[in-house]
C-alpha cells in the first residue's frame, strides 16, 4: 500500500509527540519533512530521526511535491493562514485545535475547506478518539442516561507549568484561557449534547498569578452556557492545579449520568504511608491522552488512503471557535454574550 508522506510544522511539546507518532507508530505513513522557525529544533529532529527534508520557512516546505499531507502543530495564531496555504497548494491537512482565534478567520478557512472537497481536512479534537470519551458518546446515543440536560467540564493544568503558561499567553499565542484550554470541552459539549450554544456568561481572574489579569487573561475561569435546547453547560478551566493534570467530565441526563476522569489516576497503585492514602496523578496532557493523539492521526491517514472524510469537520472547528470566542468576550466585557450577535465576527 502507498505510504502517505507527511510534512509537519511546529516542533514544540505537542508537535514533537505528533512527529514521533507519524515517524514510528502509524502504519502507511512517513514523516518526510519537518518545519519550525526554531532552527535548532529542526536540526535536532532531522538528525535524530533521519528525516529527509527540513525547513525553517513554511512556504518553502509547501513547494515540496513529494509530500501528500501537511500536519499543523504550530501556535494557534498561525493555524488559519497555514491551513489555507496548504489546501491551496494541493495538500491534505490536519490542524491542531483551535481552528482559529477569531470567528471571522475561522469562517474564511471554512470557505477554503469547502472549496477543496477533494482533500481531507481534519481538526485535532483528540478527546473524541479517547476510549473513555468515545464510550461515553456511545452510551449517550444509546439513550442510557435519557436526554442529556447538563454537562460539567473541568480542565485544569498543573501549577508547575504556570511560568510556561504565562510566557505563552504574553506572546499572544494562545487566544486566552477559554480558546486555548476550554476548546476541547466546548467541542465535547456540542458532540455529547447534539446542540449549539445560545448564550454564555464567563468570569475569572488571576488569583495566584495576577500577571494574567495584566494581559486580559485568566489563570482560572468559569463559563456557564445555555444551549439552544435549554440544556446547561458549566466549564471550569484553570492553570493552577496543585495535584497535576486534571480533566473531568460529567454528563447528566433525564435518566442517569456519566462521569469520566473523576480521579486523574496515573495507575492503579495506592501508596499507604504517613500522608494517608496517596494516588499518583497525570502530570500533563501528553501522558493522559497518549492513545487519543495516536488514534486521531491514524484516522487522518486512513481517511486519505480510503478516500473518505473524518467525522470531525471544519464546521466543528467553526462552532467551537464561536463558542470559545464568546466566552472570551464575556470574560473581557463582564457581560452576557448571545452567540447570535453579529458583532462576534470581529478581530
Amino acid at each position: 500500500m502507498k505510504k502517505v508522506k507527511v510534512g509537519i510544522v511546529g516542533l514544540g511539546r505537542l508537535g514533537c509527540q505528533h512527529a514521533e507518532n507519524i515517524a514510528f507508530r502509524i502504519p502507511n505513513c512517513e514523516l518526510t519533512a519537518v518545519c519550525s522557525v526554531v532552527e535548532d529544533e529542526v536540526k535536532e529532529v532531522q538528525e535524530k530521526w533521519g528525516i529527509p527534508y527540513s525547513y525553517t520557512n513554511y512556504d518553502e516546505m509547501l513547494k515540496n511535491k513529494e509530500l501528500d499531507a501537511i500536519f499543523i502543530a504550530s501556535p494557534s495564531g498561525f493555524h488559519c493562514e497555514q491551513i489555507t496555504k496548504a489546501l491551496q497548494a494541493g495538500f491534505h491537512v490536519f490542524s491542531e485545535k483551535p481552528l482559529g482565534l477569531y470567528l471571522e478567520e475561522a469562517l474564511e478557512v471554512q470557505k477554503v475547506v469547502d472549496a477543496h472537497l477533494d482533500k481531507v481536512f481534519m481538526l485535532g479534537f483528540m478527546r473524541r478518539y479517547d476510549k473513555s470519551y468515545a464510550a461515553a458518546k456511545q452510551k449517550i446515543d444509546n439513550g442510557d442516561i435519557g436526554d442529556p440536560i447538563l454537562i460539567r467540564c473541568y480542565g485544569l493544568d498543573p501549577a508547575s507549568q504556570m511560568d510556561n503558561f504565562l510566557k505563552f499567553a504574553k506572546a499572544n499565542y494562545s487566544g486566552g484561557l477559554f480558546l486555548d484550554m476550554s476548546i476541547h470541552d466546548l467541542d465535547l459539549a456540542r458532540w455529547y449534547m447534539a446542540t449549539e450554544a445560545q448564550e454564555v456568561w464567563a468570569i475569572g481572574g488571576g488569583y495566584a498569578r495576577p500577571e494574567f489579569e495584566e494581559i486580559q487573561d485568566a489563570e482560572t475561569g468559569v463559563a456557564m452556557v445555555r444551549f439552544e435546547n435549554n440544556a446547561i453547560g458549566i466549564f471550569v478551566a484553570g492553570r493552577n492545579c496543585a495535584h497535576g493534570y486534571h480533566i473531568e467530565t460529567e454528563i447528566i441526563g433525564t435518566k442517569g449520568s456519566i462521569r469520566i476522569g473523576t480521579l486523574p489516576e496515573r495507575n492503579q497503585i495506592v501508596l499507604l504511608q504517613e500522608n494517608g492514602a496517596v494516588k499518583e496523578c497525570y502530570d500533563g496532557f501528553l501522558e493522559r491522552f497518549e492513545q487519543a493523539y495516536l488514534s486521531e492521526v491514524e484516522e487522518f491517514i486512513n481517511c486519505i488512503l480510503e478516500k473518505r472524510k473524518p467525522a470531525v469537520t471544519v464546521q466543528d472547528g467553526v462552532e467551537s471557535t464561536k463558542l470559545g470566542y464568546a466566552c472570551k468576550k464575556s470574560f473581557e466585557t463582564r457581560q452576557l454574550v448571545n452567540l447570535q450577535d453579529e458583532q462576534l465576527v470581529t478581530n
